[in-house]
């Protein structure tokens, strides 16, 4: 089964340090590359800033485009690894392994095959 494993920021936070921003792209280097050795990964990417995307919404039957979504969240959608998995348990183990910054937090979501 495949796992979409959502990486979410707190939009509050200070922006990282060059040194912790660099030893947290380290991490995701290597976690990648660890997925990838156990024939885990299917894909991942980094998500440019939310600032830069577009909404659509269906609204009194007609589909209607905004900047960027808006949320009234503190989390913001950074990335995502789309990995294959013969269980929830270990999806939930590699998403433990993904480096993050204080106040961070991880999704596993089950895909819905098409």
């Amino acid at each position: 089964m495949r796992y979409m494993l959502l990486i979410n920021s707190d939009r509050n936070a200070p922006p990282p340090q060059k040194s912790e921003m660099e030893a947290i792209m380290q991490g995701h280097q290597r976690f990648g590359e660890e997925l990838l050795a156990a024939k885990k990964m299917v894909h991942g990417e980094r998500l440019r800033s939310d600032d830069e995307a577009s909404r659509i919404r269906l609204k009194a039957g007609q589909r209607q485009v905004t900047d960027g979504p808006f949320t009234e969240t503190k989390e913001v959608l950074g990335g995502f690894y789309l990995i294959e998995c013969d269980t929830k348990s270990e999806a939930v183990a590699w998403a433990k392994k993904i480096p993050l910054r204080e106040g961070g937090s991880i999704d596993v979501v089950p895909v819905w095959p098409m």
